[in-house]
């Protein structure tokens, strides 16, 4: 463990002196950074007049074809967790090299927008995203060639790849225990309850628009119940389907006494045969390889903090060793399985990297690295969220490289050249 982490561990019962300490860290970083972004063929999609954004890095913003891509227009993304200020959604045609706001949506964040992506089977005609509407949070599946617009009664978390199913949480109690990931257009009514006898994940049935609870907290503190639980604040976060739509994986997480605690667990699609497949106390970003494999960052008390290849409802569990990579990020497997994306949050000098995994060699390359703008922090930070294009040829990233944050892209093919 290096030293800024252990002084961060040290400290994580005392989150207001991390904090301080972590604001003065960046500013002093920011007056030896050159401000440079590395490599020059890194193209900014989105207009550098406004702030845009995509969100999370398990969605992909490019439709089946790969010459339209999606994401958000927005203000206040380095004042606001969350907003309910209208977000323009932007549709960009690639070929004529056009943005065009197609719609709006009064609830995002700014970690993961809201949730916009491309309706499967296709990704081609219809997109996704959620909003409030008529007092009630709510998502809308919008056709972006007839304009016809359906209304989903609740929001969505994660949607399976054949578009036919959902599964969402509580955004409100979300925004009130994890700020940036949840929405501020209602009020957190569990607030004070700490482990609330109330639904925590939903099951949707986009074509029918049925909705069906799955787990409560008080569900999640009665399985395999663990003594710090007691009297925490129990939150679930980051909901995961995999690539068939049979089973998902959510964070379960729990706050007691400042300190927080989690654990990753997979079930299938309705709540059966759940399984705890990691609960050494911290577990962070995770993805999907295919419907068995998960890679997560996380810490284990045999082998500490790594990046680990996981084999659902068993026990196996495998480093993924790598020297360049011994910090926290947001790891993907490219669509053909050949690589692995993933980021790092700002150095001292405010530049945050992009590394390149290949999977059957693991040799590890650093094909970027991102100047962040220091009015982005805390909850507003800008992560870069690396995510990839359906043919595996490229990468979108967001970043906060210049006076606004925007989202950008990297050639594979480009980065490959020049590290060969």
């Amino acid at each position: 463990m290096s030293l800024l982490r252990s002084i961060a561990f040290r400290l994580r019962k005392y989150p207001k002196t991390k904090r301080m300490l972590k604001n003065i860290y960046q500013k002093t970083g920011y007056l030896f950074s050159d401000k440079k972004t590395e490599p020059k063929t890194i193209r900014c999609i989105s207009s550098d007049n406004k702030e845009h954004m995509f969100g999370y890095y398990d969605k992909s913003p490019w439709d089946a074809s790969g010459t339209k891509m999606i994401y958000m227009q927005v203000n206040g993304a380095d004042k606001f967790a969350a907003s309910s200020e209208p977000a323009n959604i932007i549709l960009k045609d690639l070929t004529k090299n056009k943005e065009k706001i197609i719609a709006q949506t009064r609830s995002w964040n700014v970690q993961q927008g809201c949730m916009l992506q491309w309706l499967g089977p296709d990704f081609k005609n219809q997109i996704i995203y959620n909003d409030f509407q008529n007092g009630n949070y709510c998502s809308i599946i919008h056709n972006i060639a007839t304009r016809e617009r359906r209304v989903l009664p609740m929001p969505v978390y994660s949607v399976s790849s054949d578009g036919r199913t959902a599964l969402t949480l509580d955004f409100a109690r979300l925004n009130t225990f994890r700020p940036g990931y949840g929405y501020c257009n209602l009020v957190n009514s569990s607030a004070k309850d700490k482990c609330a006898d109330a639904t925590c994940i939903w099951h949707i049935d986009i074509d029918k628009g049925d909705i069906k609870p799955l787990f409560t907290y008080k569900s999640l503190f009665n399985f395999q119940t663990r003594p710090d639980m007691k009297g925490a604040f129990h939150k679930v976060n980051h909901i995961m389907v995999n690539p068939s739509g049979d089973r998902f994986m959510f964070l379960h997480r729990w706050i007691l006494g400042g300190v927080k605690y989690d654990r990753l667990i997979t079930a299938d699609m309705d709540g059966g045969n759940p399984y705890i497949l990691l609960d050494e106390d911290m577990v962070s970003h995770c993805n999907w390889k295919n419907d068995k494999m998960v890679i997560t960052w996380a810490r284990t008390h045999e082998d500490g903090n790594h990046y680990y290849i996981l084999k659902d409802k068993t026990t196996e569990k495998k480093v993924l060793v790598c020297d360049k990579l011994v910090v926290d990020g947001h790891p993907s497997y490219s669509p053909d399985c050949k690589y692995i994306i993933t980021d790092t949050y700002p150095s001292f000098k405010r530049k945050q990297s992009l590394f390149l995994i290949e999977v059957d060699s693991l040799k590890t390359v650093k094909i970027a690295e991102v100047y962040a703008n220091p009015k982005y922090k805390n909850e507003n930070r800008c992560d870069l969220h690396p995510r990839w294009k359906r043919d595996s040829s490229e990468i979108c990233f967001d970043g906060a490289q210049g006076k606004y944050r925007q989202v950008y892209s990297l050639k594979l093919e480009d980065v490959i050249e020049k590290n060969d």
